[in-house]
C-alpha cells in the first residue's frame, strides 16, 4: 500500500507511560516513552487492505507449525502449511464481496468466511482498522480493512454435497442482491433526500479492494499452521449445531462466551425486563417463558447494579427467542406477533435459524436454536440448572432435553430427587459413534 499520508492526518503523539524509575504495572514488566508519529491511510480503490479473520471453533494456525518443526520423524523440517484464498466477486457491482477460505494441508476441512452473508451481513455499528508501530522508524500506522468487515472463518467438511450446496446458496444471495440493487436505483431516482443520503452512506461503507494483490496476500500469511487436535473434532463439532464455544476453557464463562452469543450492538435492546423489574412491576405470565417468570426473583438478591441489568439483558434474550420460535408454531403464531423483537436482533435470527428462501425456521437448524437457549439457561443458573422449565418453554420432554445437554458437554447429575444440567470444563464431548450404537 503506498503510503499518501496528508499533513492535516499525521500528528506527533507521546504516549504516556510510567518511566522505568517510577512504579510498575502488576506483571512487572517496565514501560518506556515512545514518541511516534502517526500517519492515517485511506482506501484505495487499486489497492488491497488487510483482511481481518477469526476462527470460532477453536482452532489455532499457529499451534501445528511449532508441533511439526519439533517432530523427529519431520526429516525436512516443513510443516504442512494450509492455503489461503479470497475470492472476490468481479460483477461491477459486487465487486466489493469477499470470500475467505482457510484450507489446512492434509484435511478434507475447510474454514469459510464472507463478508456478505452471516455475521457480516448484520447491521454496521462501528469501523475498523488495523494499528502497525514501528519502534525503529518511530512511527504508528493506521490502516482501514477491507470491506470494513472481520470475517467469522467457519469449518466446513470438503465434499460434494456441501459443494453443491455452497453454490445453491451463493444463487440464492446472487437474487437477493440484485433485488436489493434494483430498489438502490430506484431510491436514487425517487427517493426522499434523506433515503438517498442512507444509501449514500451505506455505499461508502464498502470500498472496492484490489484481487490482484492476492499473491501478495497468500505470500503473507503462507508459513500459517493449523491445530490438528481441533480440527480432528470439526466434523463432529459442525454436526451439533451449537453456540460459539472454547474446547480449552477452564471456567464454564469462558466454555460459551457470553459476548460471543450476544453481541454488543445487542446489550441497548434488552432493557425491558429491567424497567419492569425497577418499576416494581410484575412480570405477566402469558407475556413472558415459565423460565423467565420463575428467575425474575434472582434480581431480588443481586447487589450489584451492572450484574442485575445483565441478568435482566439474558432474559429478554430467551424471551425474545421463545417468541421468535412462536411466530413459526402453529397455535402459538398470534403469541409471537404480538411481541416486539428489536430488528438488529430479529434480524439475526433470521440469518441464524430460518431458511434464507423461505424465511421460515429451518429443521436443520432446530437443534441450534435449543443450544442457544440451553446455554443462556446454564448462565443465568450458574451453570447449575433445573431443566423442568426450559423444557415446557421449549415444549420438548425432559427425556429428549437430556440428550441437548449432553451435546453441549453437560453432565446431569441427582440431587433430592431433582436432575440438574450442570457444565465441566474442559468441555468433552459425547463420541457421536456412541450416541449411533445407542439408537441401534
Amino acid at each position: 500500500m503506498d503510503e499518501q499520508p496528508s499533513a492535516s492526518k499525521s500528528r506527533t503523539q507521546k504516549s504516556k507511560k510510567r518511566s522505568r524509575d517510577g512504579n510498575q504495572n502488576p506483571g512487572g514488566a517496565k514501560h518506556e516513552n515512545l514518541q511516534v508519529k502517526i500517519q492515517l491511510f485511506q482506501d484505495q480503490p487499486n489497492k488491497i487492505p488487510p483482511l481481518v479473520a477469526y476462527f470460532p471453533s477453536g482452532y489455532n494456525p499457529q499451534t501445528q507449525q511449532r508441533q511439526d518443526e519439533e517432530e523427529p520423524n519431520n526429516q525436512n523440517n516443513s510443516p504442512k502449511v494450509p492455503k489461503v484464498k479470497v475470492f472476490r466477486n468481479m460483477a461491477q457491482r459486487k465487486g466489493n464481496r469477499l470470500q475467505v477460505v482457510v484450507s489446512p494441508g492434509g484435511s478434507n476441512v475447510d474454514f469459510v468466511g464472507s463478508s456478505f452473508t452471516g455475521e457480516a451481513a448484520a447491521a454496521q455499528v462501528c469501523r475498523y482498522s488495523l494499528g502497525v508501530l514501528d519502534k525503529e522508524a518511530e512511527t504508528l500506522k493506521i490502516i482501514p480493512i477491507a470491506t470494513n468487515k472481520i470475517f467469522r472463518l467457519e469449518p466446513r467438511v470438503r465434499t460434494a454435497e456441501t459443494a453443491n450446496e455452497e453454490a445453491s446458496n451463493s444463487t440464492k444471495s446472487e437474487l437477493t442482491a440484485n433485488r436489493m440493487d434494483k430498489l438502490g436505483e430506484l431510491t436514487a431516482l425517487y427517493g426522499t433526500k434523506r433515503e438517498r443520503k442512507k444509501r449514500k452512506d451505506a455505499i461508502n461503507l464498502k470500498k472496492e479492494v484490489d484481487s490482484e494483490s492476492q499473491k501478495s496476500l497468500d505470500k503473507k500469511i503462507e508459513e500459517v499452521a493449523f491445530d490438528k487436535e481441533a480440527l480432528a473434532n470439526t466434523s463432529s463439532l459442525i454436526a451439533r449445531n451449537i453456540p460459539p464455544h472454547n474446547v480449552s476453557a477452564t471456567t464454564p464463562l469462558e466454555a460459551y462466551p457470553l459476548d460471543k452469543i450476544i453481541l454488543k450492538g445487542d446489550w441497548d435492546f434488552l432493557g425491558d425486563i429491567y424497567k419492569l423489574w425497577q418499576g416494581g412491576e410484575k412480570v405477566a405470565t402469558n407475556a413472558y417463558p415459565h423460565f423467565v417468570c420463575n428467575r425474575i426473583r434472582k434480581l431480588d438478591a443481586i447487589k450489584d447494579e451492572t450484574q442485575q441489568w445483565k441478568l435482566s439483558c439474558i432474559l429478554s434474550y430467551i424471551t425474545h427467542l421463545m417468541k421468535f420460535r412462536d411466530q413459526f408454531s402453529m397455535g402459538h403464531v398470534k403469541s409471537g406477533k404480538k411481541h416486539n423483537i428489536p430488528s438488529i436482533i430479529h434480524h439475526r435470527f433470521l440469518n441464524l435459524f430460518t431458511d434464507p428462501e423461505s424465511k421460515i425456521l429451518a429443521s436443520e437448524k432446530i437443534n441450534l436454536f435449543i443450544s442457544y437457549v440451553l446455554v443462556l439457561a446454564l448462565h443465568v443458573d450458574g451453570f447449575r440448572t433445573d431443566p423442568s422449565d426450559i423444557a415446557q418453554d421449549l415444549r420438548i420432554s425432559k427425556v429428549d432435553l437430556r440428550q441437548h445437554f449432553l451435546n453441549l458437554g453437560c453432565k446431569l447429575v441427582h440431587q433430592n430427587s431433582i436432575l440438574y444440567a450442570t457444565l465441566p470444563v474442559p468441555l468433552n464431548f459425547p463420541s457421536q459413534n456412541i450416541r449411533r450404537k445407542r439408537r441401534q
